[in-house]
């Protein structure tokens, strides 16, 4: 059965998923609506020898939302009050015949297919860009931008101008996720659920951490991911209560809990998914007491999970269910061994930035994460899924892959 399951989900992902250029274009109109007296302007990642040491070229995620385009050294500027040829003008770098021995061939202004690789109608060479910020000023009052450094060009280069923050703006519409967006961000959390049932597989005393890391990126990244969507998070016995440990060395002992927290990221989408499994297969007594209880924290989470909800709330209904459980080591509450927040929004970040003071909408995905962790014990157990809030609720993007105790022993077995 469990084969059967992983099979399904190999061929669910091997479609290919994409989002047209047309709602890229939807998003940088809703951007212009917003600030419609204003001009917006954002940078791709630059052009610099150590973007590719590890990873490859990974665009910024703002650029990205607005622009699907993954290629270094571009540029975007939106106008809204500007002449309609100019309300949105995409930059990018002239050919480089050097670079491109290197990197392959690039997108370049005066391309013939320039306009329908970038769904831009306006492609200017990158050069052009400062001189197209001072003519759009002629049409705006205020000048919007990312403050990751460039502000402060921007500052030079209008100083009479008052230069913005765009992240808010552009964090407003990234926090509700589209259909096709939900389509691509099921193909990460797809291809990450095989990866985490290739671990429970091949997990078993005396394998290290690492080789189980190394089986489970290799799963996703066979199945369509282009990278890590966060450093793989594999620790047995006393690394399980360390929240972010990622040396991932340990060899792993008969009577260890494993906890993974392991997801890939697939068209710049992430998955967030964790899962604890007993190493040898069998839970004991005391393993099984915690396993449950941060179940039940977890279905209380996701019970609470709802719109118009605040999201310390649903940290709040986990540790609720925890703390009537009763008293835990030391006399504690059990809530006081929930160590950390239960929820995050997720999407072109692992940790998708989000808006505070605005409640859980439609449209919205969070992670759902509870964990208990008693170092004495050397014992930490986290539950991690992923959730899209729907109009009265929420449903579980990650229901593929099993959460109760007796179903992870059975999926452990061979």
């Amino acid at each position: 059965m469990l084969r059967t399951l992983i099979l399904t989900l190999a061929a669910l992902i091997a479609t290919a998923q994409t989002i047209p250029l047309s709602e890229y274009a939807k998003r940088r109109e809703q951007l212009r609506t917003s600030l419609n007296e204003s001009v917006v302007v954002l940078w791709a990642n630059p052009l610099r020898p150590d973007i590719h040491d590890r990873n490859g070229v990974f665009q910024e995620p703002n650029f990205y939302y607005l622009t699907g385009w993954m290629q270094p050294g571009a540029a975007l500027l939106l106008c809204a009050a500007c002449p309609e040829d100019k309300r949105e003008i995409f930059f990018l770098p002239v050919r480089n015949a050097r670079r491109e021995r290197y990197d392959g061939p690039m997108v370049a202004p005066g391309d013939k297919d320039a306009t329908d690789r970038t769904g831009f109608k306006k492609v200017l060479p990158v050069e052009q860009l400062e001189q197209s910020i001072t003519a759009s000023l002629a049409h705006a009052r205020d000048l919007y931008t990312l403050f990751d450094g460039h502000e402060q060009a921007l500052n030079k280069l209008a100083p009479l101008r008052s230069v913005k923050d765009a992240k808010l703006s552009i964090t407003q519409l990234r926090l509700r996720k589209s259909t096709t967006e939900l389509a691509v961000m099921q193909k990460a959390i797809d291809a990450s659920i095989a990866a985490h049932f290739a671990s429970w597989r091949a997990t078993k005393p005396s394998l290290h951490e690492y080789e189980i890391s190394a089986i489970m990126q290799q799963t996703y990244y066979a199945l369509g991911c282009e990278r890590n969507a966060y450093p793989p998070i594999v620790g047995s016995g006393p690394n399980s209560v360390i929240l972010h440990y990622n040396s991932n060395r340990r060899k792993m002992d008969s009577g260890d809990v494993l906890l993974m927290d392991v997801g890939g990221e697939y068209s710049m989408y992430a998955a967030d998914i964790t899962r604890s499994i007993p190493v040898n297969g069998k839970w004991t007594l005391r393993q099984l007491q915690i396993y449950n209880m941060v179940l039940g924290a977890q279905n209380a989470a996701i019970a609470a999970a709802k719109p118009g909800v605040m999201l310390p709330d649903v940290t709040k209904a986990a540790r609720d269910y925890l703390n009537a459980q009763g008293k835990g080591p030391n006399d504690l509450p059990w809530g006081d061994y929930l160590l950390h927040g239960v929820s995050h929004h997720i999407g072109l970040d692992v940790h998708d930035p989000f808006d505070p003071t605005i409640p859980l909408a439609e449209g919205n995905v969070i992670t759902i994460e509870p964990g208990l962790y008693i170092a004495a014990e050397q014992l930490g157990i986290r539950i991690e899924d992923m959730i899209v809030i729907t109009k009265d609720g929420s449903r579980l993007l990650t229901s593929a892959l099993p959460r109760t105790a007796a179903e992870v022993e059975r999926g452990m077995r061979p």
